[in-house]
């Protein structure tokens, strides 16, 4: 029997500036050694020492482009993780880079490659209280509807490998939101139509006027939900 090798795990996550590296990137997309290098507060030759570990513990790629090195998460599952490491961490390090990134406690911000906060969650209820999500097994069943084309999702044609829709703990509410393809899709589209807008901490998002009439008429959102998102944004 194979022992999972945690311990690598854990010593690549044991110390702060690997931390707030990864914080950074959370957002979703790549920096090079020298941004991760500034939001840690460290020099680059130090940055790419750390950077080096959390490659080695298979928590951080890299790829070359031109003259510079692109880093990111290896994957939505190690953004996953950190999300679900941070709502149970005691409130320093990752918790408090998170904090920073996400504007505080950001009524709405990315969590990698979807929708995450206190309005997140908002919108996970709305699903499963319409029946469009249902729990099961400790994960999400989709059910068909014609709400999801307005929502910009796309239900796929037959199950695949991994799952469409799946629960993610949200770190500030304690509460899950929902990630994987459907969580991408919804992400992506809501920016697309300018239902969300990005602000000066990288994974904050406001929403904007079309976007709560948008969340209320298709979702039916309280709109005092929708307005608060704006104000920590």
């Amino acid at each position: 029997m194979t022992t999972p090798r945690l311990d690598i795990l854990g010593h690549a996550l044991g110390d702060v500036s690997r931390t707030q590296m990864l914080c950074e990137l959370m957002e979703g997309r790549a920096f090079t050694n020298k941004e991760l290098a500034s939001a840690a507060g460290i020099t680059p030759q130090t940055a790419t020492a750390h950077l080096k570990l959390l490659q080695e513990a298979g928590l951080v790629t890299a790829q070359k482009s031109g003259r510079c090195v692109y880093h990111r998460l290896a994957s939505a599952e190690v953004a996953q993780v950190l999300e679900q490491l941070a709502a149970i961490a005691p409130a320093d390090n990752l918790y408090r880079a998170q904090q920073r990134k996400a504007g505080g406690l950001a009524e709405l911000r990315s969590c990698y490659d979807h929708l995450a906060g206190p309005l997140a969650v908002a919108i996970t209820n709305a699903l499963l209280r319409q029946g469009l999500l249902v729990e099961e097994n400790g994960g999400y069943q989709v059910n068909s509807s014609d709400k999801w084309e307005r929502i910009g999702v796309r239900l796929p044609d037959k199950p695949g490998a991994r799952p469409f829709a799946r629960p993610c703990l949200d770190w500030t509410e304690r509460r899950p939101h929902v990630a994987g393809p459907l969580g991408r899709q919804m992400l992506n589209h809501g920016l697309a139509e300018g239902w969300f807008e990005r602000h000066a901490h990288k994974r904050g998002l406001r929403v904007t006027r079309t976007g709560r009439v948008a969340l209320q008429q298709i979702l039916g959102l309280d709109s005092n939900i929708l307005h608060g998102a704006n104000q920590n944004a």
